[in-house]
């Protein structure tokens, strides 16, 4: 499961997950499937963590979300604060404070009949949380994984908004399917140009000469660990570039670390199967890993 591995919890078989705002066993939590978000993919959603009692980023999380479905022209219908108050009832319920990991999924609602019309609906939107104990593997930060390149893409807007936590995840579905094949943990995916742009499910960074690389950001989801990897590197002075450069570029890398909400900071080790720098975790990736830790603790 590379970054996603996680310890499995027993808690997690009697959580309470919240189905527009009434709270059901897991084993009793559902969906019609007459839902736009089932039937089509057309709703958006944000991941998020607690962390010692602390939803972690929160309201940077909150503001993608927002700004996600007003891009499909989807209204939650439910206010911001709302949506917090529910998010905090379900922990609450679930008598959760540390190492979880949120999933809060907003639908287009239910429609009377399939069809992809956004405007054919017949109920308000679907609201989903679903809390789950979520222990990342801790060998992973250091041990790493496995990267691949693919041949999947990430497209530009005028195909699929890479920027946008959208439901249909096609994309970076195949982009996975891919990188298993290859016998990778992920697959790096280039963007309309040519130029490396993002992982299927993390956002890709690498160091050269000293300096953290990343991708223009353009063609990817706004990541919220990246850009607290990128501030952090502002506050402490670690020189970084956000910049096009290519699959050659990767091959000669010193090290190389994905970023996402779940795992925060893993570091690559190989790629194509040939070894990143020594082919172990790098010092720059250990410093940005301890240097993010005591920002999330903050």
């Amino acid at each position: 499961m590379g970054t996603h591995e996680y310890e499995e919890d027993p808690r997690n078989e009697t959580v309470l997950i919240s189905v527009n705002g009434e709270l059901f066993p897991r084993s009793e939590a559902m969906v019609s499937v007459f839902d736009a978000g089932f039937l089509l993919g057309d709703g958006v959603w944000e991941s998020f963590r607690l962390h010692e009692s602390k939803l972690v980023f929160i309201e940077d999380h909150m503001d993608r979300l927002f700004r996600g479905a007003a891009k499909l022209s989807l209204d939650p219908g439910r206010s911001r604060g709302e949506i917090r108050d529910e998010i905090d009832r379900v922990i609450t319920a679930n008598q959760m404070h540390d190492q979880v990991h949120l999933r809060l999924i907003i639908s287009r609602g239910i429609k009377p009949t399939p069809y992809q019309a956004p405007w054919v609906i017949s109920s308000p939107p679907t609201i989903v949380i679903i809390p789950e104990y979520k222990k990342a593997n801790p060998r992973r930060s250091i041990e790493g994984i496995r990267l691949v390149s693919v041949e999947v893409r990430r497209s530009g807007p005028e195909v699929q908004d890479p920027k946008i936590n959208s439901l249909s995840k096609h994309n970076c579905i195949a982009a996975c399917i891919e990188a298993a094949e290859k016998g990778g943990e992920e697959g790096l995916m280039l963007d309309p140009h040519g130029f490396v742009s993002t992982c299927n499910s993390t956002h890709f960074f690498m160091v050269k000469g000293g300096v953290v690389w990343t991708s223009t950001g353009e063609f990817c989801l706004e990541g919220i660990t990246r850009g607290k990897v990128l501030e952090i590197c502002d506050r402490n002075d670690i020189p970084f570039s956000e910049r096009n450069f290519t699959i050659e570029d990767v091959s000669s890398a010193e090290e190389a670390f994905v970023t996402g909400t779940f795992a925060g900071l893993t570091p690559v080790v190989s790629f194509d199967g040939r070894p990143i720098g020594e082919g172990k975790r790098g010092p720059i990736c250990e410093l940005l890993q301890n240097l993010y830790q005591e920002l999330v603790r903050g």
